[in-house]
């Protein structure tokens, strides 16, 4: 109230409930009103504001207002004086939350998980209200690119983040980027989580990053079988049945080595919310260094508390920007998978998704960075494509937003029988085996190999 410039300084610092006085959060809350109005500050409109408020009263009444002004002699420090004052309300909150998961704890009345996910979700509350980072100068933002830019040229193949393992969509991507949310979206059938795994297998196994693997959906000994089938190359269903001649035992555990050794840590816990996910990628990120998350799938999740009320299109927009934001907090790529609509179903001709089949929120396509979209035309008996080849064992991933570079679609295949996702040479490779037909097409992605498994 004494420079009409000092509150520019403090109102990305303060808040109303940053005062413990009542009378002094009705003062700067009528403050705040008239800078978001542009108009001047000072005793007199400010006591104004506060009568058009109706908390005059609330606020000591207009001599208290006035008296306010005489204890400070000058705005010169406002900005550190307006940072004690928050640092104030945050030990107020931490020591409110402490007192109240005391009381908890003693009643014994809440399930011990539940009061650990609630006083974890207040301090990350009390973190996320008030320790924003600021802004950085423009010198310092383009030295730390020249930086990045220099430390990119010293990389093969031009990855610049987590490899896919997949030739063709790193050559689009350059790898996954960090703090990028990529939505992997199909319908059921498609091969989502066998992509996904193999995803988290090139990027383990190949290149050595560490990969957090969070299913809702199946167990983690479900999805151990799927990676041993596709590292083996064993099948499937003679990995369900145990039915191995001597020579696949050999291969069982020569080959499954390398997968004992990859740093992939997968997590089955059902029905997970996107507090215990921030809370556990947290400490997978500080334990492991994981350098990506993959979410199978974002409509199993459910959000916060704060949500319950709402209506589950508004509880999946909570999620996804969640999501996105762990992957800023947290400086790594999260892959989520995700189902699309009916409506592809019901449509003709090629049955490709489109960024308005995303299923329950238009809010998963504006945070993605990227849109991805499994593809598979023999699911729908369509045996050619539009160029008239042969779709047999052939999948696209279709590559639908892409909020750092173009527009794709990358075409792989897919080995049924081993529940594998690979490039097309190295696929050919192992179709290359008596009573397995090898095919020879010049590019496509994803396919069944018509075993009709649901991987």
């Amino acid at each position: 109230m004494l420079s009409k410039d000092a509150v520019v300084e403090v109102i990305d610092i303060l808040k109303p409930e940053s005062f413990y006085v009542e009378a002094h959060q009705e003062i700067y809350s009528a403050i705040r009103d008239l800078f978001s109005k542009s108009q001047p500050i000072d005793i007199l409109t400010v006591t104004e504001q506060l009568r058009k408020n109706a908390k005059i009263d609330a606020a000591g009444g207009p001599f208290y207002v006035a008296k306010l002004t005489q204890r400070v002699g000058s705005t010169v420090n406002i900005e550190h004086h307006a940072r004690i004052v928050s640092e104030k309300y945050i030990l107020r909150e931490l020591i409110r939350t402490s007192a109240n998961v005391i009381k908890d704890s003693f009643e014994e009345t809440t399930d011990v998980f539940e009061l650990l996910d609630h006083a974890e979700q207040n301090l990350y509350n009390i973190t996320e209200q008030n320790l924003r980072r600021s802004y950085d100068k423009m010198g310092n933002l383009v030295s730390q690119a020249i930086k990045n830019i220099e430390q990119l040229k010293e990389m093969e193949a031009g990855l610049v983040g987590v490899p896919s393992g997949f030739t063709a969509l790193d050559r689009i991507t350059s790898g996954w980027q960090k703090a990028d949310l990529v939505i992997l979206a199909a319908r059921p059938g498609m091969g989502k989580t066998s992509f996904t795994l193999s995803l988290a297998r090139n990027a383990a196994v190949e290149f050595g990053q560490p990969v957090a693997f969070f299913s809702l959906e199946m167990s983690s000994i479900q999805l151990t079988n799927r990676l041993i089938a596709a590292e083996t190359e064993i099948a499937a269903e003679k990995l369900k049945t145990g039915d191995l001649e001597g020579h696949e035992v050999q291969q069982l555990h020569s080959r499954a080595e390398r997968l004992m050794e990859a740093p992939i840590f997968i997590d089955d816990t059902p029905a997970l919310n996107i507090f215990e996910l921030r809370a556990k990628c947290r400490r997978m990120k500080r334990q492991h260094d994981i350098q990506m998350v993959v979410v199978d799938y974002l409509q199993l999740m459910t959000g916060s508390n704060a949500n319950k009320g709402g209506n589950r299109e508004q509880e999946i927009s909570s999620i996804s920007r969640a999501l996105k934001n762990i992957a800023k907090e947290l400086d790594i790529p999260v892959i989520a998978l995700s189902q699309l609509s009916r409506a592809v179903e019901t449509r003709g001709g090629s049955k490709r998704p489109m960024l308005s089949d995303l299923r329950e929120s238009g809010a998963i396509e504006q945070d993605a960075d990227m849109v991805i979209f499994l593809y598979r035309p023999e699911y729908y008996n369509i045996d050619q494509d539009e160029q008239g080849m042969p779709t047999a064992g052939m999948a696209e991933v279709i590559i639908a937003k892409h909020r750092n570079g173009r527009l794709d679609t990358v075409r792989t295949r897919w080995i049924g029988k081993f529940a594998k996702f690979a490039d097309l040479d190295e696929a050919d490779q192992a179709l290359e085996e008596p009573g397995f037909p090898h095919i020879t097409l010049p590019s496509k992605m994803d396919g069944s190999e018509g075993s009709g498994l649901p991987f």
